[in-house]
């Protein structure tokens, strides 16, 4: 889940890292309000959970609260890659005189969190990482014993800090740990970190990923997700406790079981066919969750066939027999259904779908053959 900007630089701020002073908008007078509280010059930032903002125009200076209501009246009205700008944070400018970058993220090859830094900030890292790698200070991070002071240090002399900074830079590398770790995130950044004018550091920007896994908790935070960028398919799965992910092709997956909804996408690719969707019913799930599972994976119109491939371990065969047959009571749809059923009760399960006419699989091999060619209509 992402944090917009302003979320991010709050949660920043209760952590000891300072920010600039400023509010979130909604509206272009709400914006010409906030800008005369912080003096008149101003920068309108646009909230969507994209990059690229200033490129596209999401990111303005304004010198007098009237130009941050005009600006904020632009953006306001705009889309940047296709999502809605419906907020604008109104934040006071800052004199800039140096950039850096400054972030943490999971390494999973060393299985533990490390910080980043780099001297070339404002620019996408990912960039810098490409071009100048060698400008990219790394220091892992311990899980248990959090990041050291000398490790801080180590970042500042490495990206050439000067020396009167180090040690409030190194309250912004803990507290940026801190945040990290009280979230539950696997990205903490903060690019731009300046040096301003006036010689202080500032985080005037700030992006926070959490793992979708650990929200429970964090009711707080989960209460921060923007729908926008998310599928409503995907938002109707989360009600459900179900694991869904919307992908381009034309054949619908319900498999319990990542590891075999994954291999169930696999096969039907390796069969010639493009998978509609990841969608992990999970154990136990009983004939309401599958009828659930089965009204999203058909509001998507390019579905041409549906997979099943259910192994009941936890989960009954005949109860996912039931559930299919509850949802196309519900759900009218002449979307052919090939069912693949083994384990527990499966000779029942099979039973119920036969006496319903569906398709049906002893082997996924054989299931997926059968899915590709109903969606390609043979």
């Amino acid at each position: 889940m992402k944090l917009h900007e302003y979320q991010s630089k709050q949660l920043f701020a209760k952590f000891g890292i300072p920010i600039p002073r400023g509010r979130v908008a909604a509206t272009a007078h709400e914006a010409k309000q906030i800008a005369e509280e912080l003096g008149g010059r101003v920068v309108i930032k646009s909230q969507v959970l994209v990059g690229g903002r200033g490129k596209a125009g999401g990111i303005r200076l304004a010198k007098t609260p009237e130009e941050a209501e005009s600006l904020a009246t632009q953006i306001l009205m705009m889309e940047i890659k296709g999502l809605p700008v419906r907020k604008v944070l109104v934040d006071e400018a800052a004199n800039i005189n140096k950039e850096i970058y400054l972030g943490i993220t999971n390494d999973r090859s060393l299985r533990m969190p490390v910080m980043m830094a780099s001297s070339a900030g404002g620019v996408d890292i990912e960039e810098v990482a490409r071009v100048s790698p060698e400008k990219i200070i790394r220091e892992s991070i311990h899980p248990l014993l959090g990041l050291r002071d000398y490790q801080a240090r180590d970042i500042a002399v490495g990206i050439d800090l000067a020396r009167e900074h180090w040690k409030v830079f190194g309250q912004i590398a803990n507290g940026l740990w801190k945040a990290y770790q009280s979230a539950d995130a696997t990205l903490a950044e903060i690019n731009p970190l300046v040096i301003t004018a006036e010689n202080k550091l500032l985080a005037v920007d700030g992006k926070m990923v959490l793992d979708d896994n650990a929200l429970f908790r964090h009711s707080d935070l989960n209460e921060m997700r923007d729908l926008d960028v998310e599928a409503e398919s995907e938002i109707e799965a989360r009600k459900y406790g179900l694991s869904f992910i919307k992908l381009d092709g034309n054949i619908g997956c319900m498999v319990n079981g990542a590891g075999l909804a994954m291999t169930s996408m696999d096969i039907i690719k390796l069969f010639g066919g493009e998978p509609a969707n990841f969608l992990d019913i999970g154990g136990g799930a009983n004939a309401e969750k599958v009828a659930a599972a089965l009204r999203i994976i058909l509001s998507d119109r390019n579905v041409k066939a549906v997979l099943f491939n259910v192994f009941g371990g936890i989960t009954r065969g005949d109860e996912v027999a039931r559930g299919i047959l509850t949802a196309l009571k519900e759900v009218k749809t002449k979307v052919p259904m090939v069912i693949r059923l083994v384990g527990t009760n499966a000779e029942e399960g099979r039973r119920i779908l036969a006496d319903a006419h569906m398709i049906t699989a002893e082997t996924l091999a054989e299931a997926a053959q059968k899915a590709v060619n109903v969606a390609k209509g043979a």
